[in-house]
C-alpha cells in the first residue's frame, strides 16, 4: 500500500496479494498446458499473451481515458475540481494524480493508472452537474483511496489476465483445428491435448473472472469506508451513490452498454434494473455499501439525514 493517512486494510491487502499469487498460478498451468499440447505454437502465443497484458498495464490510463473519450485538463481549465483533489490529497499526505473529465451524460468516476505516480482520477460532466460539492468531495476521496492502495494497479493486472487467457484460447481454437486436421491420421494424440487445451484456457478464464469481481466488490466497499473516515462525512458519499444509481437508471441502454467495459472501475457500476447481488456482480449492491456508511456515521457521531 502506498504511503498515505487513508485508513489502512489488511484485508485488502490479503485479497490482492491472494488474487495476484493464484492468477499467476493459473497462468502458468496455461502455458504449460500450451506447451504440451501446441509445442509448435506455445511460445508464439505466450509471447503474444504477456506482451498484451503488459501493454495494458503499462497503458492503463490511456486505455481508460480513450474508452470514456476523457481528456487531461489542467488547473485553469477545471479549478474547483483541481482544488478539490489539492485539498484532498494534502489531507489524505499523497501524490496529486493527473486530472480527467469524460464529456457524458453518465454520471461516474474511476481512477487508473498503473502506479501512484502515473495515476489519472477522471469524472464525468454528468456527475458533476448532478452532485454537491460535498457529495463530489465523497465521490473523489473514493476515486484517491483507490490509487493509495493500489488496487487500481491489481484490478488491472487481474483483467489482463482474464484477456490473456480469452485470447489463448481462440488462439488454441484456431491452431487446434488445423492441428488436429493435420494430423488426424498419424496422431491420435492430438484431439485430446486440444481438448485440454481449451479446458484449461476456459478455467483458467473463468476463474480470473471470478476473483476479479470478489476483489472488485471487497474493493469498492474498503474505498467507501477509507473515504469516508477522510473526509468525515460518510452521509456525504451516501447521498453521492444514491443519486448516481439513480441517475444511472435514467440512461438510455444503449448510452450505459457501451460504458460497461469500465465498470469494475466505476465508482457505481452502469446498470439499470439488474440485481448486483450476484457472484459476477464487480460492486456490492447499494443496500450494503449504505449500511456500512450508515455505521460509520454512527461511529463518528454524525447523523446520516
Amino acid at each position: 500500500m502506498a504511503h498515505s493517512r487513508f485508513i489502512k486494510d489488511t484485508g485488502l491487502t490479503v485479497r490482492m496479494t491472494a488474487v495476484m499469487f493464484l492468477l499467476g498460478g493459473l497462468f502458468v498451468a496455461l502455458v504449460v498446458t500450451l506447451m504440451y499440447a501446441f509445442s509448435e505454437f506455445a511460445f508464439i502465443i505466450g509471447a503474444i499473451g504477456i506482451g498484451i497484458a503488459f501493454y495494458q498495464w503499462w497503458s492503463s490510463d490511456k486505455v481508460a481515458m480513450r474508452a470514456m473519450r476523457a481528456r487531461e485538463v489542467s488547473p485553469e481549465e477545471a479549478p474547483e475540481l483541481h482544488g478539490m483533489i489539492d485539498r484532498l490529497c494534502a489531507l489524505a499526505d499523497m501524490p496529486k494524480p493527473r486530472v480527467g473529465i469524460a464529456d457524458t451524460d453518465l454520471p461516474n468516476a474511476f481512477a487508473t493508472g498503473r502506479s501512484p505516480n502515473r495515476a489519472v482520477v477522471c469524472v464525468t460532466t454528468g456527475i458533476l452537474r448532478k452532485l454537491t460539492a460535498e457529495e463530489l468531495e465523497g465521490v473523489l476521496a473514493h476515486e484517491l483511496s483507490h490509487v493509495a492502495h493500489r488496487d487500481v494497479l491489481v484490478m488491472t493486472v487481474a483483467s489482463s489476465a482474464g484477456i490473456v487467457a480469452g485470447m489463448l484460447t481462440r488462439s488454441a481454437q484456431f491452431g487446434g483445428l488445423s492441428m488436429v486436421g493435420g494430423r488426424r491420421g498419424n496422431n491420435n494424440n492430438a484431439l485430446p491435448a486440444y481438448l485440454i487445451a481449451i479446458v484449461v484456457s476456459l478455467v483458467v478464464y473463468a476463474v480470473s473472472f471470478l476473483l476479479m469481481r470478489l476483489l472488485s466488490r471487497y474493493r469498492e466497499l474498503c474505498a467507501d469506508r477509507s473515504g469516508a473516515y477522510l473526509t468525515q462525512k460518510p452521509s456525504a458519499l451516501a447521498s453521492a451513490l444514491q443519486k448516481i444509481t439513480g441517475e444511472i437508471a435514467h440512461i438510455p441502454t444503449r448510452d450505459l452498454r457501451q460504458a460497461q467495459s469500465m465498470n469494475a472501475f466505476f465508482i457505481a457500476p452502469a446498470i439499470s434494473g439488474a440485481s448486483l447481488k450476484t457472484l459476477t456482480a464487480t460492486h456490492p449492491s447499494l443496500e450494503q455499501r449504505l449500511d456500512q456508511l450508515a455505521r460509520i456515521a454512527a461511529e463518528l457521531g454524525r447523523p446520516m439525514g
